[in-house]
């Protein structure tokens, strides 16, 4: 039995999954700004301003390539957890 996480498919899922939730909280930000959910992004996302496109686009590739480093840090430690256990 094959235990080990394939790092391809954990960094797409982790990188999806918050890309979609970046843009998810974004468009609530938009749609009610008193909550002030940007401010939260901001202390995430050095750099981050919700002004333009261009600065959306930032964010994502931000919330992006949190995903892969998650998955970098995260699938060889599995990976070599499972792979010293008694089988």
């Amino acid at each position: 039995m094959n235990r080990r996480l394939p790092l391809l498919a954990v960094g797409n899922t982790a990188s999806l999954f918050l890309a979609v939730t970046f843009t998810a909280c974004v468009l609530v930000d938009l749609a009610f700004p008193y909550h002030e959910i940007f401010d939260f992004w901001r202390s995430l996302l050095p750099g981050f301003a919700l002004y333009s496109w261009k600065d959306y686009a930032a964010g994502l590739a931000e919330s992006y390539l949190y995903g892969w480093y998650f998955a970098f840090v995260w699938v060889p430690l599995y990976n070599r957890f499972v792979a010293r256990e008694p089988a």
